[in-house]
């Protein structure tokens, strides 16, 4: 499953408030046609894996995505541009 850090999982709400979102509506990850992952507003479905922070759903993955983030962390990271979500793989074993 995909790890949510919890900062990133705030600037997921933050997000999600500020489009406005009807209260069954969550950010969800999809494939964007870049190659790259994109967030779109949308309603859980059958076989979602739902990321939860402070009692709300805050992010949806696809079973169609799982697999390829599988173990992979989302996190957010402050830029000269404002705060950014980034994908990265596992941290190696110390």
């Amino acid at each position: 499953m995909l790890t949510v850090t919890a900062h990133a999982a705030e600037e997921l709400k933050a997000v999600a408030e500020a489009e406005g979102t009807e209260p069954d509506q969550v950010l969800r990850l999809v494939p964007a046609e870049s190659g790259m992952l994109t967030l779109v507003l949308d309603t859980v479905r059958e076989g979602d894996q739902v990321v939860e922070h402070e009692g709300g759903k805050v992010l949806l993955v696809g079973a169609e995505l799982a697999d390829a983030v599988d173990g992979l962390m989302l996190d957010a990271e402050h830029t000269a541009e404002g705060c950014r979500l980034v994908i990265s793989g596992p941290t190696p074993e110390a």
